[in-house]
């Protein structure tokens, strides 16, 4: 259970023109927010934008909700991160995850084998050059440096630029207990995708159980505030039927498996099945009333407070909330968390 929970603000995919969340940025840091989170899939990266409201910023943490492995090599990663986290003074919380097959080689172009192997040499790839105690070498078979073979002139160095920090947080976006396990043993949080306040505690209690202190557990949570639960239900449920339906193929996607461990796998797999038959509307009329319900704060403000008390009891340290902008919403939110 999380004692003392932090707040704060998920932005997601940066995707249309004139798309410029500073004014919202510039709130959560005045309200005391703890960080803001951007993201990547196949459209805009992970990194610009946090560095244009990095940029305009002085407190607020940064963090990459998360970055993809296959997007970058671990080297180029980590340049990524020690320049942020310089230029920010020391902000920057890296979130990093493997992504799926259908992103990886349909977009990427690279091959999905083995990805917690994978995952945990990038992890000690990069804190090797963040801690720039000697030339970068690897011995794994995902990212052998220097890579053998090829002109055979390849050497092993160390960043030209000395990190400011030796040690940037790393965050880990896990869906699968044994990739959870893995955030837990090798990583310093966790960025959960769909968490269920009531029924994933159980789910993850063995894979969490090795997690040091100050373990952070920072969750997304879509937020959709109005007078209409009805209304503001439904509106939650369109990003999880696309994710259910549309975000990995139909013999293989993580996000489904998620619902299926948390006891929805019937529904899960009727929103997925309506979702490739291309009738979206129906999809999304499908994702339960439930699961919604509690993936999500939505409806009135008082009911969004009584709906937060699931998540005090739950592991979740930070609550990240995603898909508000206002700041008259942003200020109640601070105030239900923060107390």
């Amino acid at each position: 259970m999380a004692t003392d929970m932090s707040i704060g603000l998920a932005l997601g995919y940066w995707g249309r023109e004139g798309d410029d969340a500073t004014a919202t940025v510039l709130a959560a840091e005045e309200l005391g927010y703890d960080s803001v989170w951007t993201a990547e899939a196949y459209g805009s990266d992970a990194f610009t934008p946090l560095a244009w409201y990095g940029a305009r910023t002085r407190r607020i943490g940064l963090g990459t909700a998360v970055a993809q492995l296959s997007a970058r090599s671990p080297t180029a990663t980590a340049m990524h991160a020690l320049t942020l986290d310089h230029l920010s003074g020391g902000r920057l919380r890296l979130g990093v995850g493997v992504s799926g097959p259908q992103v990886v080689e349909g977009w990427y172009g690279t091959p999905f084998p083995r990805p917690l192997e994978r995952t945990r040499e990038y992890l000690d790839i990069m804190r090797q050059v963040w801690r720039r105690e000697g030339p970068v070498t690897s011995e794994g078979p995902h990212y052998p440096l220097p890579l053998p073979g090829g002109t055979g002139l390849g050497k092993p160095l160390k960043p030209i630029t000395r990190p400011l920090r030796p040690r940037i947080p790393l965050y880990l976006g896990a869906e699968g207990p044994r990739n959870v396990a893995l955030a837990a043993e090798a990583a310093d949080g966790w960025v959960p995708m769909f968490f269920h306040p009531e029924r994933s505690p159980a789910l993850y209690a063995d894979a969490l159980a090795s997690a040091p202190p100050g373990f952070d557990i920072a969750c997304t949570v879509t937020v959709v505030p109005g007078t209409d639960t009805d209304a503001a239900l439904y509106t939650a449920k369109a990003p999880l039927a696309f994710y259910i339906g549309g975000m990995g193929a139909a013999r293989r996607n993580f996000h489904l498996d998620v619902f299926v461990r948390l006891g929805f796998g019937d529904a899960a797999h009727k929103v997925q099945e309506l979702f490739l038959a291309g009738r979206r509307g129906e999809a999304v009329a499908a994702v339960p009333d439930e699961l919604a319900d509690a993936l999500c704060l939505v409806g009135p403000l008082p009911r969004i407070a009584e709906r937060l008390e699931a998540w005090r009891a739950s592991p979740v340290t930070t609550l990240l909330v995603a898909g508000v902008r206002d700041e008259p919403t942003l200020r109640a939110l601070r105030d239900m968390v923060l107390g």
